[in-house]
């Protein structure tokens, strides 16, 4: 068992150093020796660990991927706690994936690091390309749950809406770390969530 936990420490010491240094200073500074420096341990257990840069970048794009999930998981109980529609709820899961903080605007330089690098990565495409899809199929859920409470009209395409959804995350994404002011993103998804969201819901009537 311990030896287990300390396998997990090591790793989480490496991912949170080329975190650091690619939302920093971008991916070429993540080498090795600048790793293990951050980490503080040896080059030879961070190449233990990770033998390749992609190794790495893979590892930190999972960190960052966990850790949105489980702040849109959060927005999500919460947003139900409080009985709020299902358009405001994706409003706030929306959020997460928009850098409008040092926290997010950090996650979003390694996302994109990461599907930079996929370009020419078949392995790292293959990843890039499943979380796209995860993310489609979270936002097609999100529709699907409007037509039950009566938020969504019953005929819309679920996977269009979906489609149109993530574009206008990944989009606004870039947009927000460009510089474009909070209130104005905030007015256009708002916005996009209102073309879809267009009835009100029932899902807590009494």
């Amino acid at each position: 068992m311990p030896r287990t936990a300390d396998h997990a420490q090591r790793r989480s010491q490496i991912i949170e150093a080329v975190c650091g240094l690619v939302a920093e200073e971008g991916l070429g500074a993540a080498t090795v020796a600048r790793v293990a420096a951050r980490a503080g341990i040896s080059v030879g257990l961070v190449q233990h660990y990770f033998p390749s840069k992609d190794d790495m970048l893979l590892h930190a794009f999972e960190y960052v991927s966990t850790a949105v999930a489980a702040r849109v998981a959060a927005a999500a109980e919460e947003g139900t706690r409080h009985e709020r529609s299902i358009a405001a709820v994706l409003a706030a899961a929306v959020a997460e994936h928009l850098p409008l903080d040092e926290r997010r605007r950090a996650e979003f330089r390694i996302t994109r690091t990461f599907a930079g690098r996929a370009l020419d990565s078949p392995r790292l495409a293959e990843v890039d390309t499943r979380s796209a899809a995860a993310l489609q199929a979270e936002l097609a859920r999100a529709v699907t749950n409007g037509k039950e409470c009566g938020e969504v009209v019953p005929d819309l395409d679920v996977h269009a809406a979906a489609l149109r959804l993530a574009s206008v995350t990944e989009g606004l994404a870039a947009a927000v770390y460009r510089g474009a002011p909070a209130d104005r993103v905030k007015s256009v998804l708002e916005a996009e969530l209102g073309a879809v969201f267009t009835g009100e819901c029932r899902q807590y009537s009494r």
